[in-house]
């Protein structure tokens, strides 16, 4: 679990050292050309996000696997147990997890599923709109050098 929160930490402050050297841009004495460099700490930025949001589900995807069958009253998974009515766990009878997408869903003995955690939904989606982002971030950035170039080549 201090891993979890280790890697987490690494790739939330890669985030803040993304965001602040974007903030930089709007200081006078920016780098040139500053869309270009704009465009790619900003795809910095959402790259560590999505990195820092998908590094906090899966460690607690890992954290709810690691703690299934791991000495007394370990199963059902507590995932599954805790915060749910007493019916609802009486009829367990295994869990699924999965870490792309992040899930980890508890199975009832009619087939039936639940999720243990509805967060891993919003992790799921934001790690996906961050990582999209960033791709199209990049691209972005091609495009503006492309076009450059072939301003000056016209131009000449």
């Amino acid at each position: 679990m201090i891993v979890g929160l280790a890697v987490f930490a690494i790739c939330a402050l890669g985030a803040l050292i993304a965001a602040v050297s974007l903030l930089a841009m709007a200081l006078p004495g920016r780098p040139q050309p500053w869309l270009v460099h704009l465009l790619h700490r900003a795809a910095w930025l959402a790259a560590a996000s999505a990195a820092a949001v998908y590094a906090l589900g899966l460690f607690g995807v890992l954290a709810s696997q690691l703690a299934y069958n791991d000495g007394a009253d370990s199963v059902p998974a507590p995932a599954c147990r805790d915060g749910f009515s007493a019916d609802t766990v009486r009829h367990l009878v295994r869990h699924e997890s999965s870490y792309l997408p992040l899930r980890f869903d508890c199975v009832r003995d009619d087939g039936t599923t639940y999720t243990s955690d509805p967060n891993y939904t919003w992790m799921n989606w934001t790690t996906l709109l961050l990582g999209v982002c960033a791709v199209l971030l990049v691209i972005g950035a091609g495009y503006v050098t492309e076009f450059r170039a072939r301003a000056r080549t016209a131009l000449r």
